[in-house]
């Protein structure tokens, strides 16, 4: 599956490329003044940090597989809602991953800061399955699997890696806050009938 890059998901990939290249030169001030903070008395946060945390990146390999499942997952929902829908949704679960993973280090007080698109991929991701719910992925690029089905393996392994403490590091509970708050957003948009596609979508499956 490659698709076509369409504009907002090509803004969106340029623009964390041109960040992390920044992030080469300047990674102390870029991670103190962007990475998203737990608040607190003496914490560099800021409300901004809901949003830019999620330009910075750790690491090749981060930025890559973010990237490139922006460019596999993103324009089938930018074709089928427009670039301003899309735009919106994505940083709107962007914010909830956000909000979400300080939330559960306030809760049990502790954590770093965090970094990475992964909230906004996972509410991509989320979508993807509910719009398009029988188009067939590749688990391990060999086992073919109705998207529905990938995604909410994928959402249940994050909420027992969270639960558990694997993967320490890694903010599974940003991923699963950005699922949350794809998950509204569509519900919203759904009650107030303003969800349908402008075209008739990317191929159903």
């Amino acid at each position: 599956m490659f698709p076509k890059l369409t504009p907002a998901t090509r803004a969106l990939i340029v623009v964390n490329v041109l960040v992390f290249l920044l992030e080469q030169v300047a990674m102390r001030p870029m991670l103190v003044y962007f990475a998203l903070w737990p608040p607190g008395p003496e914490s560099p946060f800021h409300g901004w940090q809901l949003v830019t945390y999620a330009f910075l990146h750790a690491g090749l390999a981060h930025i890559f597989f973010n990237m490139f499942a922006l460019y596999v997952f993103g324009p089938a929902l930018e074709q089928y809602w427009g670039p301003r829908r899309y735009l919106v949704y994505y940083f709107i679960c962007v914010v909830a991953a956000g909000a979400t993973q300080l939330a559960v280090e306030n809760a049990f007080g502790n954590g770093g800061p965090t970094i990475g698109a992964s909230g906004g991929i996972f509410g991509i991701l989320l979508a993807f399955a509910i719009l398009f719910p029988r188009v067939r992925l590749l688990l391990y690029f060999a086992i073919p699997v109705p998207a529905w089905l990938f995604v909410t393996g994928y959402a249940v392994l994050e909420l027992f890696f969270g639960v558990t403490g694997t993967e320490a590091g890694v903010a599974h509970f940003a991923h699963l806050g950005g699922m949350l708050g794809g998950a509204i957003v569509m519900l919203y948009w759904r009650l107030a009938g303003a969800g349908r596609g402008r075209r008739g979508g990317w191929p159903p499956g």
